[in-house]
């Protein structure tokens, strides 16, 4: 694993939306197309991406012996077949960076056939615009070489942060699952913005704007949640009795128990 990042060939074994998120990624850095290859078998799916990145559709047998990376973009149920497939043909040190849910890099590890180094990846959708979060831990083999080459590649998806795998479950449940929770957050401000008289296009104006502006608020002004909140709380006001419901309803309980049930999903897929 002595070439740079910019002289591999990269292979992407499934390309759905997270693969190709992280093509797009690879494709604003250093990464060009043709060091880009993907295994598809959806051809529809294939064609979409070869179409879209200028990318090219192989047979894993081609990837596994072209490819000095291989992102492991599979749905987890699949894993396993498809590692049976590749496992005799794999080159040595090809590193596999496996962003399948649940998969832990034991079980990868386990149905090969060489000592391959393996880093498991915690990847979010927000990859897709390069502000993604992406959690990395290194398997048996995985070197600091290794994980260094996976951070730079995943780089240009936004944020990268190293973790030990044993807290990968607790990271699906924050980052890899958050955005859908944001997105609902947002579902429900807009429902009820309507319910109270605004038009759905002010209401979705002003709900995304709202988030938006403040995550940004929250990432750039070095303050922590708790306070900004209380900043925006004015005794008996409105935002005050917002809040109150919240309480009373026992939101950080709800939040909490869906957390812990997508960190046992997360659990129940290894």
């Amino acid at each position: 694993m002595n070439l740079a990042a910019n002289e591999k060939s990269i292979g992407f074994i499934g390309a759905g939306i997270m693969g190709a998120s992280l093509i797009r990624g690879l494709l604003n850095s250093s990464i060009k197309a043709n060091q880009i290859y993907i295994s598809e078998k959806n051809l529809e799916r294939a064609t979409e991406v070869t179409s879209q990145f200028s990318v090219e559709n192989l047979s894993l047998s081609q990837i596994t012996q072209k490819c000095e990376v291989i992102f492991l973009s599979v749905k987890p149920q699949d894993l396993e077949n498809v590692l049976k497939e590749i496992s005799g043909s794999l080159k040595n040190d090809a590193l596999l960076i496996s962003i399948a849910a649940g998969k832990t890099s034991n079980f990868i590890e386990g149905l090969l056939k060489s000592k391959n180094p393996v880093v498991r990846v915690m990847p979010n959708t927000p990859a897709q615009i390069g502000k993604g979060v992406s959690v990395i831990s290194a398997g048996t083999f995985a070197t600091k070489a290794d994980l260094d080459l996976t951070k730079e590649l995943l780089s240009s998806t936004g944020l990268v942060i190293e973790v030990e795998e044993s807290q990968q479950d607790a990271v699906t449940a924050v980052s890899g699952s958050g955005p859908a929770y944001f997105f609902s957050f947002v579902e429900s401000m807009i429902k009820s913005g309507v319910k109270l008289g605004l038009s759905e296009e002010i209401a979705t104006k002003l709900a995304i704007g709202t988030i938006v502006g403040s995550a940004a608020m929250l990432q750039e002004s070095g303050i922590d949640a708790a306070t900004l909140r209380k900043n925006v709380t004015s005794p008996n006001g409105t935002t005050a009795a917002a809040l109150e419901v919240f309480s009373k309803k026992k939101l950080d309980d709800i939040i909490n128990e869906a957390m812990t049930a997508a960190k046992k999903r997360s659990q129940e897929l290894a």
